[in-house]
């Protein structure tokens, strides 16, 4: 199922601190292109989370639009059309693998798709561990869960969060990996909030640089890397020489603060 355009239309966002008004985001406008995978980096607080429960419809916004496939964001949030995963896996400890990726079937009133949970564990490499429950697990392998969660109704945007921000740098980047080859074989629009920059680089068909709270976009970044992306991308230097790029936008963000 191909993914839905995502967009962000001149949006603003303000939060009200000890009774005065504490402005995120003004007038950020970003288009997502349906089966596109776009990389937000900013520095923290700067309104990159905000972006994305904005995306959920789990916050509203002061002006502007937030649009998933041209429609509101509540109802695509209802129809099943998104998926989130976020940096803490949230399972449910008393449910095992298969019961917990099997959520939000039941959360939407839906029967659930047995052949599809089974096909999503498998494809997180999870095979074999349906019936372990979360105490059981390595952190990783809590955030396939998670992955598989947010990917079992089969959603046409996929927001994530830092979702391997908890998790050591071997780990990471093993789940790099793993997500994007997870990402290959189902192509949701997915918008992904990180704070590294070779985990943008390397995942993502763009990158978007934001500034200092409130947020604006500072860079707009084309990832060049054909896919599919294997290690050995890591280790090029027109990696590591786009990673320094990126990494000096987010430095000249910082100096104008």
């Amino acid at each position: 199922m191909q993914g839905l355009p995502l967009s962000f239309n001149d949006v603003s966002k303000a939060f009200t601190i000890k009774g005065e008004a504490l402005r995120v985001i003004d007038g950020m406008t970003l288009e997502c292109p349906a089966g596109s995978f776009t990389a937000i980096l900013g520095p923290s607080g700067c309104g990159k989370s905000t972006l994305l429960r904005l995306a959920l419809a789990l916050e509203e916004d002061d002006g502007g639009s937030v649009k998933v496939g041209g429609d509101d964001p509540v109802l695509a949030r209802r129809s099943g059309a998104v998926g989130v995963a976020f940096q803490d896996a949230a399972l449910l400890p008393w449910r095992t693998v298969q019961d917990n990726v099997r959520l939000p079937f039941e959360v939407l009133g839906r029967t659930p798709d047995r052949k599809q949970i089974g096909d999503l564990i498998d494809l997180v490499g999870l095979k074999g561990f349906e019936k372990a429950k979360p105490g059981e697990l390595s952190g990783g392998m809590r955030q396939r869960v998670a992955i598989a969660r947010s990917l079992v109704t089969d959603p046409r945007v996929l927001l994530m969060d830092e979702p391997f921000g908890a998790l050591d740098l071997i780990l990471r980047r093993q789940m790099n990996l793993e997500l994007q080859r997870i990402w290959s074989a189902k192509r949701p629009t997915t918008l992904l909030i990180t704070h590294g920059v070779d985990e943008a680089v390397y995942l993502a068909d763009r990158v978007v640089v934001l500034s200092p709270r409130p947020a604006r976009v500072l860079a707009d970044i084309d990832i060049p890397f054909e896919r599919p992306r294997g290690p050995e991308l890591l280790r090029d230097p027109a990696f590591h020489e786009l990673c320094d790029e990126i990494g000096a936008h987010l430095d000249s963000g910082r100096g104008d603060a």
